[in-house]
């Protein structure tokens, strides 16, 4: 069986890489290394020596210019001590298999980067950004998400609801034109939606969609499959006692079940 071995960036103001390293070895990853963009840069660390590769939340450059925009044209165009650009790195990665997670700035960061959505298999084509909450507010709640069972996406096969934390003030869905949107739909790039959690059906409800995204977006994945990028934090729900319920007995799937299926997919090629 193959091994998962999980590699987390941060730096340059990224906030939540111990916990999504924790959640990614709580999830069955095998090794599970935290690595600064600067250990990447001068060749301490490559990518390709992993095969899950994971952006976690934060504050990029705190948010100037727009989520995680600098360090998009950081990625573009930094390379290691040897000269090697760095997005070489990220693309050999991507086409020898391996899975990507980006989460909240994460998911900020892979879409300004153009990793996602890709739609026609157009990587690092701007196609779709994330903009200001409709609400002109960070939002700070948990919101109940319906999984596409279309969609191509290994991170969230088997996957119906999950309720999970957002935090963010940039989470809403814009798109380069008409035709992005369509094929977001068409193609069944958009994994995760915004739902009531009575219908199960997406939503454009405030504050059960915190940003006003359309269509209830909250996670896109690419058409390989092995893309995903959400705005809640699967891996900040990863043990029974961080549901705000638990105390009156309530629960459900935690988040890291995203995880899960990730390194599942990993060990079972």
């Amino acid at each position: 069986m193959a091994q998962a071995k999980t590699l987390v960036i941060t730096g340059y103001g990224t906030n939540c890489e111990v916990e999504s390293a924790h959640a990614a070895r709580l999830s069955g990853a095998d090794t599970a290394d935290i690595a600064f963009f600067s250990d990447l840069v001068a060749g301490r660390v490559r990518l390709t020596d992993y095969n899950f590769l994971i952006f976690p939340g934060g504050f990029l450059d705190g948010d100037d210019l727009g989520s995680a925009l600098a360090a998009a044209q950081r990625w573009r165009h930094a390379a290691t001590q040897h000269s090697e650009p760095l997005l070489d790195q990220l693309k050999t990665f991507h086409a020898e298999g391996g899975i990507i997670l980006g989460i909240c700035n994460g998911f900020q960061l892979l879409v300004k980067l153009g990793m996602l959505p890709a739609v026609d298999g157009a990587y690092l084509d701007r196609q779709v950004s994330l903009s200001h909450n409709d609400s002109a507010r960070f939002e700070d709640r948990w919101v109940h998400l319906k999984a596409n069972p279309q969609s191509p996406c290994v991170f969230t096969r088997n996957v119906d609801m999950l309720y999970l934390p957002v935090r963010h003030g940039e989470g809403k869905i814009v798109f380069r034109d008409d035709s992005v949107r369509e094929a977001l739909t068409t193609n069944n790039l958009i994994a995760l939606q915004y739902a009531d959690p009575e219908t199960g059906i997406p939503t454009q409800e405030y504050p059960k969609n915190p940003n006003g995204s359309p269509m209830g977006i909250a996670g896109l994945t690419d058409p390989s499959g092995r893309i995903l990028g959400l705005m809640p934090h699967p891996e900040a729900y990863n043990h029974p006692t961080n549901h705000p319920g638990w105390t009156a007995g309530e629960g459900g799937s935690l988040g890291i079940v995203l995880l899960e299926n990730g390194i599942r997919y990993l060990k079972e090629r």
